[in-house]
């Protein structure tokens, strides 16, 4: 049977750019990385997620790829990625990395052909019309710095799309030279060493917009091709998709031999609703409206991640709900839909809630991910433009630059957090490890936890019936086992009968929690922000 690791993972995200700089040229490199192994080994995660590093025009934070073959030179060579996988996997530790065929730079080679002429057989590998398409405004992924889908080219002479920048050409997925190139680079990347690709904007890998003739059969059909691709050029690889859809939407990716695992985007929608509402109405309905996966499927939950905080899938006065409470300033907002903050400011930098976020998602079915420095509860910088303000450096220490680099003032490509609460002086890895109370210490304790739970990542799950609006308690049954979770979403006590959860006359043991949640033979009381788990004693 092949290897289903990633069902009861810890995934961790990086980017190269703003970890470790090992060269003092202001610019995070994979020596540096190779340096900070041992730390993520240390702090419990099982796989890295690493944004793209591919030589890049820069335009989209390296999302306009220009080579799919090489490493960014700012970051070093295909020696340095290959040794940093092997050091990795030494130690335990998958990688997996960004597979952005949704579109190309507008300077790769590709382009650059398909721009000569019509009969450039490059031409067929873009999206282009002699007069733009009608659109949808809720369509653009960058509302308010894009007007429109279609841009002009005076050298071909036509409209190309791009659903993303103007400088990101959207590929015709539906060109059999696409495919074959698409299945070039995966294998390319597996012979490397890696163990499979978080598929970049893949909902749109299955929309045939603008392709005239195309049925969008036929893209979904290429979504097995690339499955099949992957597991036969390393049988333990795996597809990551991120698909921000409803249950209708995603459920095209999780039949037949697709993807191997999907971002949980309805569930962290409705998770911060829930905490916006102290109600766990919202996430405990969303839970119950999951689609079905396979066995050999699995969900990826997340808080926060290296883009804004998406709202889309809620409705106006939801999503106005979550942005009154985490996001009340307009330029924490971004593209109408989301959120541009850090975790730790969003919840006020509060320990308690902080703790019981995190204690919740890991508990959620599916497996876990910390996005880098949000386990030392880093903050953000909306001085900074857009999805920048999420994307400063790793902070590592109190001293020069927060320990990220040795560059001299003014040499840094990003700089760190510096003033204010977050401030790498006050917020940093040394500081939290000789603090035995830090968050940092917490999620070690945390991620060792989850590891020993199987029942989680594999279990079947039942939300239980509870009168206390705010608390959200679940169950999982996997073989002979069983675990209970409590989760207490608003900061105030409640009492809450055994019986209503159908627990009494179990008898239950701590597996993990805080002080805030006391057991009694017929209830449970519970402060504010208060979480357990516990094991059902045989």
């Amino acid at each position: 049977m092949k290897s289903r690791w990633y069902q009861n993972a810890v995934f961790y995200s990086l980017n190269v750019e703003t970890y470790y700089d090992s060269d003092g040229d202001g610019i995070g490199d994979f020596q540096g990385l190779i340096q900070k192994l041992d730390y993520i080994s240390g702090l419990g995660a099982t796989c890295i997620w690493l944004i793209p590093f591919y030589k890049s025009s820069n335009h989209d934070n390296g999302y306009d790829v220009v080579d799919y073959y090489s490493v960014d030179p700012r970051y070093g060579t295909l020696g340095d990625f290959a040794e940093f996988v092997s050091k990795a996997n030494d130690l335990g530790i998958k990688v997996i990395i960004d597979l952005v065929v949704n579109h190309t730079s507008i300077q790769h080679p590709w382009f650059q052909e398909a721009r000569k002429d019509r009969h450039n057989r490059f031409r067929q590998f873009y999206v282009w019309s002699d007069e733009p398409l009608p659109f949808k405004k809720k369509d653009l992924m960058f509302v308010g710095e894009e007007e429109t889908m279609w841009t002009y080219d005076e050298q071909a002479g036509q409209y190309y799309l791009h659903r993303f920048y103007k400088e990101q050409p959207d590929l015709n997925i539906s060109n059999p030279d696409v495919q074959n190139e698409i299945l070039k680079i995966i294998g390319f990347w597996l012979k490397l060493g890696i163990h499979g690709f978080r598929v970049d904007a893949a909902e749109l890998l299955v929309e045939n917009y603008g392709m005239e003739g195309v049925e969008r059969d036929v893209l979904i059909t290429f979504i097995n091709d690339m499955r099949k691709h992957t597991v036969h050029e390393k049988g333990d690889a795996i597809l990551l998709a991120e698909v921000n859809g409803n249950p209708d939407k995603i459920r095209c990716f999780l039949e037949q031999e697709r993807m191997h695992m999907m971002f949980n985007f309805y569930i962290n929608q409705n998770f911060f609703l829930a905490l916006a509402k102290e109600d766990a109405e919202p996430l405990a309905a969303a839970l119950k409206q999951l689609p079905g996966i396979r066995y050999d499927q699995q969900w990826l939950n997340f808080l926060r991640h290296h883009d804004e905080l998406t709202l889309s899938l809620l409705s106006d006065r939801d999503r106005q709900i979550v942005f009154e409470k985490f996001a009340p300033d307009s330029d924490m907002r971004i593209y109408g839909r989301g959120i541009r903050r850090r975790l730790a400011p969003m919840l006020n930098n509060d320990p308690a809630y902080l703790e019981m976020c995190y204690s919740l998602m890991f508990s959620l079915p599916g497996t876990p991910l910390i996005r880098y420095g949000d386990e030392i509860l880093m903050g953000d910088d909306l001085t900074l433009p857009g999805r920048s303000s999420v994307r400063t450096p790793m902070q590592w220490s109190d001293g020069n630059h927060g320990g990220f680099s040795t560059a001299p003032a003014g040499h840094l490509m990003h700089a760190p957090v510096s003033r204010g609460e977050f401030s790498y002086k006050k917020v940093n890895v040394l500081n939290a490890q000789r603090n035995r109370h830090s968050f940092l210490n917490w999620i070690e304790s945390l991620i060792s936890t989850r590891k020993q739970c199987p029942e989680i990542g594999t279990g079947d799950l039942k939300v239980l019936s509870c009168h206390t609006p705010a608390v959200l308690a679940h169950c999982y049954e996997f073989k002979d086992d069983k675990m209970f979770f409590i989760h207490h979403l608003a900061n105030r006590k409640a009492i809450i009968q055994k019986s209503e959860l159908g627990l009494e006359g179990l008898s239950l043991y701590d597996v993990f929690g805080c002080m805030e949640v006391k057991q009694f033979d017929d209830r449970f009381e519970i402060d504010g922000y208060g979480y357990q788990w516990y094991r059902v004693v045989k």
